[in-house]
């Protein structure tokens, strides 16, 4: 699935215009524009990390906030969606006794605990503090706050190109714990390392179930050739296996 920015609007409901800002912003690139023409193109992938900005935006967290929990290496999107959703619960809940409170106050009713939202912000507030502060994503802040934007893309080339060693492993026959392997792992972690936060085994294990089990990584990381998110996750289980 392949639209142009209009058609991405137009099922989203978000202005051609807030797309260009979330483009600028780093917030949502296009899937792929035309060298030629310059017309944006959005995907399927586009489509879903635009639900969850606009879930976050519905929760009034800032752009800033959703894209600094988006890009988190340990964001877990199952449980963020458990959360969303009972944050949902508890705003439709609001809404409904408000509703009631004005048919209340046409009688002359006492309507001012319909206004306690308490419970709804003390949530929202405990549900922003687990989602994005852990000790790696705090190193991370630290580490990329003064990254350009063209210095965050080089490093994404380079993880790119990680990838790409491990497939080509992949594809000349190379098993999870050949030396070949075992070597580009170590070389993956020494990158996450020097340029996003300190990647101990364990923080590397996470990492390598999460490619499989995130389809979005899974598909990004499987561009490089078929299986070779599961072959990254199996070379790294190899290596820090108990």
């Amino acid at each position: 699935m392949r639209m142009r920015i209009k058609e991405f609007a137009e099922l989203t409901g978000v202005s051609v215009r807030t797309l260009h800002y979330y483009d600028e912003i780093g917030l949502l690139a296009p899937a792929f524009t035309d060298g030629n023409t310059g017309y944006r193109y959005y995907d399927g992938d586009s489509v879903l990390r635009m639900q969850e900005i606009l879930f976050y935006r519905e929760l009034d967290f800032s752009l800033k906030s959703i894209g600094d929990l988006l890009s988190s290496p340990h964001y877990d999107k199952t449980k963020a969606l458990s959360e969303q959703k009972h944050l949902l619960t508890l705003k439709k809940e609001r809404l409904e006794r408000l509703i009631s409170a004005i048919d209340g106050a046409v009688k002359g009713e006492n309507i001012m605990s319909a206004f306690d939202n308490s419970e709804y912000k003390k949530y929202c507030e405990e549900a922003k503090e687990r989602w994005g502060k852990t000790e790696a994503y705090r190193q991370y802040e630290e580490k990329t706050v003064n990254y350009t934007k063209e210095r965050l893309n080089d490093l994404t080339g380079e993880m790119d190109g990680i990838m790409e060693e491990f497939a080509i492993c992949m594809r000349n026959g190379e098993s999870p714990d050949s030396a070949a392997a075992q070597g580009l792992v170590k070389k993956l972690q020494s990158f996450i390392t020097e340029n996003y936060y300190l990647c101990t085994n364990e923080v590397l294990s996470g990492l390598g179930q999460m490619y499989v089990a995130d389809e979005r990584f899974k598909n990004h990381i499987d561009k490089h050739g078929n299986g070779t998110a599961a072959y990254i996750c199996e070379s790294i289980a190899f290596c820090y296996r108990e």
